[in-house]
Protein backbone atom coordinates (compact mmCIF):
# COMPACT_ATOMS: atom_id res chain seq x y z
CA UNK A 1 0.00 0.00 0.00
CA UNK A 2 0.82 3.35 -0.31
CA UNK A 3 0.31 6.06 1.76
CA UNK A 4 1.34 9.42 1.64
CA UNK A 5 1.30 11.90 4.74
CA UNK A 6 0.68 15.73 3.99
CA UNK A 7 1.62 17.26 7.39
CA UNK A 8 2.37 21.10 7.76
CA UNK A 9 1.63 24.36 9.09
CA UNK A 10 -2.01 25.83 8.76
CA UNK A 11 -3.17 27.70 5.83
CA UNK A 12 -0.08 26.31 3.69
CA UNK A 13 -2.33 24.40 1.68
CA UNK A 14 -2.76 21.08 3.12
CA UNK A 15 -6.12 21.24 2.28
CA UNK A 16 -4.89 21.57 -1.43
CA UNK A 17 -2.95 18.78 -1.47
CA UNK A 18 -5.40 16.26 -0.20
CA UNK A 19 -7.94 17.09 -2.86
CA UNK A 20 -5.49 16.77 -5.45
CA UNK A 21 -4.49 13.21 -4.18
CA UNK A 22 -8.42 12.54 -3.61
CA UNK A 23 -8.63 13.45 -7.61
CA UNK A 24 -5.62 11.14 -8.37
CA UNK A 25 -7.62 8.45 -7.04
CA UNK A 26 -6.33 8.01 -3.33
CA UNK A 27 -8.66 7.34 -0.33
CA UNK A 28 -7.95 10.59 1.67
CA UNK A 29 -8.41 11.25 5.32
CA UNK A 30 -7.88 14.72 6.86
CA UNK A 31 -7.12 15.31 10.95
CA UNK A 32 -6.13 11.68 11.46
CA UNK A 33 -4.59 11.86 15.27
CA UNK A 34 -1.15 10.46 15.16
CA UNK A 35 -1.82 8.07 17.85
CA UNK A 36 -4.16 6.61 15.43
CA UNK A 37 -1.97 6.21 12.03
CA UNK A 38 -0.51 2.49 12.91
CA UNK A 39 -3.78 0.83 13.62
CA UNK A 40 -6.20 3.29 10.28
CA UNK A 41 -3.16 2.04 7.96
CA UNK A 42 -3.77 -1.37 9.05
CA UNK A 43 -7.22 -1.07 8.12
CA UNK A 44 -6.68 0.35 4.76
CA UNK A 45 -4.61 -2.39 3.81
CA UNK A 46 -6.84 -5.17 4.82
CA UNK A 47 -9.92 -3.13 2.88
CA UNK A 48 -7.28 -3.61 -0.03
CA UNK A 49 -6.69 0.17 -0.52
CA UNK A 50 -3.52 0.38 -2.93
CA UNK A 51 -3.28 4.43 -2.42
CA UNK A 52 -3.81 6.15 0.82
CA UNK A 53 -3.59 9.90 1.54
CA UNK A 54 -3.49 11.02 5.21
CA UNK A 55 -3.20 14.42 7.11
CA UNK A 56 -1.51 14.54 10.08
CA UNK A 57 -0.71 18.16 11.60
CA UNK A 58 -0.74 19.77 14.72
CA UNK A 59 -4.33 19.61 15.81
CA UNK A 60 -2.93 16.38 17.23
CA UNK A 61 -1.46 17.70 19.91
CA UNK A 62 0.98 16.50 21.89
CA UNK A 63 0.94 13.00 20.00
CA UNK A 64 2.07 13.92 17.18
CA UNK A 65 5.46 14.01 18.85
CA UNK A 66 5.16 10.29 18.37
CA UNK A 67 4.67 10.58 14.43
CA UNK A 68 8.58 9.88 13.48
CA UNK A 69 8.02 6.62 15.73
CA UNK A 70 4.93 5.64 13.56
CA UNK A 71 6.51 6.57 10.14
CA UNK A 72 9.55 4.09 11.22
CA UNK A 73 6.98 1.10 11.96
CA UNK A 74 5.15 1.48 8.99
CA UNK A 75 8.27 1.39 7.21
CA UNK A 76 9.70 -1.72 9.10
CA UNK A 77 6.27 -3.00 8.08
CA UNK A 78 6.52 -2.65 4.15
CA UNK A 79 4.33 0.15 3.99
CA UNK A 80 5.43 2.45 1.07
CA UNK A 81 5.54 5.92 3.19
CA UNK A 82 6.39 9.08 1.63
CA UNK A 83 5.48 12.76 3.40
CA UNK A 84 5.26 15.84 2.33
CA UNK A 85 5.40 18.57 4.35
CA UNK A 86 3.45 22.28 3.21
CA UNK A 87 5.08 25.59 4.66
CA UNK A 88 4.83 29.13 4.18
CA UNK A 89 6.67 32.62 5.52
CA UNK A 90 4.54 34.30 8.55
CA UNK A 91 3.56 37.24 6.64
CA UNK A 92 1.89 34.79 3.55
CA UNK A 93 -0.04 32.93 6.58
CA UNK A 94 -1.12 35.39 8.28
CA UNK A 95 -2.37 37.13 5.10
CA UNK A 96 -4.28 33.79 4.01
CA UNK A 97 -5.63 34.00 7.41
CA UNK A 98 -7.25 36.97 7.33
CA UNK A 99 -8.65 36.65 3.67
CA UNK A 100 -10.75 33.60 4.43
CA UNK A 101 -11.53 35.00 8.42
CA UNK A 102 -10.77 31.05 9.96
CA UNK A 103 -9.23 30.88 12.98
CA UNK A 104 -5.82 29.30 13.29
CA UNK A 105 -5.88 25.85 15.22
CA UNK A 106 -4.34 27.13 18.06
CA UNK A 107 -5.73 29.93 18.85
CA UNK A 108 -6.73 31.01 22.32
CA UNK A 109 -8.02 34.01 24.02
CA UNK A 110 -4.07 35.05 24.65
CA UNK A 111 -2.59 34.68 21.91
CA UNK A 112 -2.03 36.54 17.78
CA UNK A 113 -2.40 35.15 15.03
CA UNK A 114 1.51 35.75 14.21
CA UNK A 115 2.36 33.45 17.97
CA UNK A 116 0.04 31.05 17.27
CA UNK A 117 2.10 30.45 13.95
CA UNK A 118 5.24 30.40 15.23
CA UNK A 119 4.63 27.73 17.97
CA UNK A 120 2.86 25.64 15.53
CA UNK A 121 6.32 26.02 13.72
CA UNK A 122 8.07 25.20 16.55
CA UNK A 123 5.57 21.87 16.96
CA UNK A 124 6.23 20.91 13.59
CA UNK A 125 9.80 21.50 13.58
CA UNK A 126 11.03 17.43 13.80
CA UNK A 127 7.96 16.36 11.51
CA UNK A 128 9.22 18.91 8.68
CA UNK A 129 12.78 17.20 8.41
CA UNK A 130 11.26 13.91 7.88
CA UNK A 131 9.79 14.26 4.04
CA UNK A 132 9.78 16.37 1.42
CA UNK A 133 9.40 20.16 1.98
CA UNK A 134 7.57 22.73 -0.30
CA UNK A 135 7.01 26.33 0.14
CA UNK A 136 3.66 27.49 -0.85
CA UNK A 137 4.51 31.05 -0.15
CA UNK A 138 4.39 32.13 -3.84
CA UNK A 139 2.68 28.89 -5.73
CA UNK A 140 -0.57 29.12 -6.80
CA UNK A 141 -3.08 26.00 -6.17
CA UNK A 142 -2.49 25.24 -10.06
CA UNK A 143 1.21 24.55 -9.35
CA UNK A 144 0.73 23.45 -6.38
CA UNK A 145 -1.06 20.60 -7.96
CA UNK A 146 1.41 20.38 -10.84
CA UNK A 147 3.94 19.70 -8.48
CA UNK A 148 2.26 17.62 -5.94
CA UNK A 149 1.43 15.34 -9.15
CA UNK A 150 5.02 14.80 -9.98
CA UNK A 151 6.02 14.43 -6.92
CA UNK A 152 3.86 11.17 -6.15
CA UNK A 153 5.44 9.26 -9.13
CA UNK A 154 8.69 9.71 -7.65
CA UNK A 155 10.60 6.01 -6.34
CA UNK A 156 11.07 7.08 -3.53
CA UNK A 157 14.17 4.60 -2.89
CA UNK A 158 16.42 6.06 -4.77
CA UNK A 159 17.72 9.86 -3.96
CA UNK A 160 15.63 13.01 -6.00
CA UNK A 161 17.41 16.35 -6.54
CA UNK A 162 15.24 19.21 -6.75
CA UNK A 163 16.33 22.08 -8.59
CA UNK A 164 14.81 24.97 -7.95
CA UNK A 165 15.46 28.55 -9.32
CA UNK A 166 14.27 31.53 -7.58
CA UNK A 167 14.20 35.79 -7.09
CA UNK A 168 16.09 36.92 -3.88
CA UNK A 169 13.71 40.25 -4.26
CA UNK A 170 10.68 37.57 -3.70
CA UNK A 171 12.32 35.72 -0.59
CA UNK A 172 14.50 33.00 -0.01
CA UNK A 173 12.48 29.06 -0.35
CA UNK A 174 12.03 27.72 2.84
CA UNK A 175 12.67 24.38 1.82
CA UNK A 176 15.87 24.36 0.33
CA UNK A 177 18.59 21.93 1.61
CA UNK A 178 21.32 24.46 -0.32
CA UNK A 179 21.19 28.00 -1.56
CA UNK A 180 23.84 28.95 -3.90
CA UNK A 181 23.84 32.70 -4.70
CA UNK A 182 24.68 33.55 -8.16
CA UNK A 183 23.87 37.74 -8.26
CA UNK A 184 27.46 37.84 -8.67
CA UNK A 185 27.36 37.14 -12.37
CA UNK A 186 26.41 39.21 -15.78
CA UNK A 187 23.14 40.34 -15.61
CA UNK A 188 20.85 40.15 -18.84
CA UNK A 189 18.15 42.43 -17.44
CA UNK A 190 20.79 45.28 -18.34
CA UNK A 191 20.09 44.89 -21.85
CA UNK A 192 16.71 45.56 -22.59
CA UNK A 193 16.16 43.58 -25.74
CA UNK A 194 17.27 40.74 -23.24
CA UNK A 195 15.21 41.58 -20.38
CA UNK A 196 11.73 39.96 -21.68
CA UNK A 197 13.16 36.59 -21.80
CA UNK A 198 14.57 34.19 -19.06
CA UNK A 199 16.81 31.39 -18.84
CA UNK A 200 15.24 29.25 -20.94
CA UNK A 201 15.44 31.28 -24.08
CA UNK A 202 18.11 30.63 -26.84
CA UNK A 203 19.48 34.40 -26.11
CA UNK A 204 20.01 34.46 -22.72
CA UNK A 205 21.59 30.78 -22.97
CA UNK A 206 23.64 32.40 -25.45
CA UNK A 207 24.59 35.52 -23.64
CA UNK A 208 25.34 33.16 -20.54
CA UNK A 209 27.57 30.69 -22.13
CA UNK A 210 29.44 34.04 -23.53
CA UNK A 211 30.42 34.59 -19.64
CA UNK A 212 33.48 33.52 -18.39
CA UNK A 213 32.41 33.43 -14.99
CA UNK A 214 28.78 31.56 -15.85
CA UNK A 215 30.61 28.41 -16.67
CA UNK A 216 33.08 28.50 -13.31
CA UNK A 217 30.12 28.88 -11.10
CA UNK A 218 28.55 25.80 -12.73
CA UNK A 219 31.34 23.63 -12.39
CA UNK A 220 31.99 24.99 -9.00
CA UNK A 221 28.26 24.02 -8.00
CA UNK A 222 28.03 20.68 -9.46
CA UNK A 223 31.39 19.87 -7.96
CA UNK A 224 30.16 20.81 -4.60
CA UNK A 225 26.87 18.71 -4.94
CA UNK A 226 29.09 15.66 -6.63
CA UNK A 227 31.45 15.82 -3.63
CA UNK A 228 28.98 15.74 -1.03
CA UNK A 229 26.02 13.19 -2.75
CA UNK A 230 27.70 10.32 -1.43
CA UNK A 231 27.22 11.64 2.31
CA UNK A 232 23.49 12.42 2.04
CA UNK A 233 22.53 9.03 0.26
CA UNK A 234 24.45 7.21 3.51
CA UNK A 235 22.41 9.43 5.58
CA UNK A 236 19.30 7.49 3.63
CA UNK A 237 17.91 10.74 2.21
CA UNK A 238 15.39 10.72 -0.09
CA UNK A 239 14.76 14.09 -1.49
CA UNK A 240 18.15 17.05 -2.19
CA UNK A 241 16.64 20.43 -2.30
CA UNK A 242 19.17 22.88 -4.45
CA UNK A 243 17.96 26.68 -4.93
CA UNK A 244 19.80 28.72 -7.09
CA UNK A 245 19.29 32.57 -6.22
CA UNK A 246 19.52 35.62 -8.55
CA UNK A 247 17.82 38.93 -8.04
CA UNK A 248 14.70 38.18 -9.83
CA UNK A 249 14.86 34.91 -10.68
CA UNK A 250 14.47 35.04 -14.46
CA UNK A 251 17.37 34.89 -16.07
CA UNK A 252 20.62 33.17 -14.07
CA UNK A 253 19.21 31.28 -11.56
CA UNK A 254 16.73 29.41 -14.29
CA UNK A 255 19.44 28.94 -16.74
CA UNK A 256 22.21 27.63 -13.78
CA UNK A 257 18.96 25.64 -12.54
CA UNK A 258 18.63 23.84 -15.99
CA UNK A 259 22.08 23.31 -16.87
CA UNK A 260 22.25 21.39 -13.38
CA UNK A 261 19.68 19.41 -13.51
CA UNK A 262 20.33 18.64 -16.85
CA UNK A 263 24.26 17.41 -15.92
CA UNK A 264 22.50 15.27 -12.78
CA UNK A 265 19.70 13.51 -14.63
CA UNK A 266 21.47 10.88 -15.90
CA UNK A 267 22.33 9.30 -12.76
CA UNK A 268 19.53 10.99 -10.03
CA UNK A 269 15.81 11.56 -10.32
CA UNK A 270 15.94 14.79 -11.48
CA UNK A 271 13.12 17.74 -10.58
CA UNK A 272 13.31 21.24 -11.53
CA UNK A 273 11.30 23.93 -10.80
CA UNK A 274 11.30 27.82 -11.46
CA UNK A 275 9.41 29.78 -8.81
CA UNK A 276 9.46 33.09 -10.33
CA UNK A 277 8.40 32.16 -14.08
CA UNK A 278 4.80 31.48 -12.44
CA UNK A 279 4.99 35.10 -10.40
CA UNK A 280 4.05 38.27 -12.86
CA UNK A 281 7.16 39.69 -13.26
CA UNK A 282 7.50 43.67 -11.21
CA UNK A 283 9.69 46.48 -12.35
CA UNK A 284 13.30 45.35 -10.44
CA UNK A 285 16.27 43.97 -11.54
CA UNK A 286 16.44 40.36 -12.54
Amino acid sequence: MQLILISGLSGSGKSVALRILEDSGYFCVDNLPAEMLQAACLSFKKANHPRVAISVDSRSGASLMQLPRHILDLQAARFDVRLLFLEANSTTLVKRFSETRRPHPLNNATRTLPECIEIERGMLAEVANLGLRIDTSNLSPTTLRIWIRDLVKLDISKLTLLFQSFGFKNGLPLDSDFVFDVRCLPNPHYDPALRPYTGQDACIIQYLEEQPGVRKMFQDIRTFIDDWLPEFIKDNRSYLTIAIGCTGGQHRSVYLAEQLAASFSASYQVILRHRELSIPPRDADT
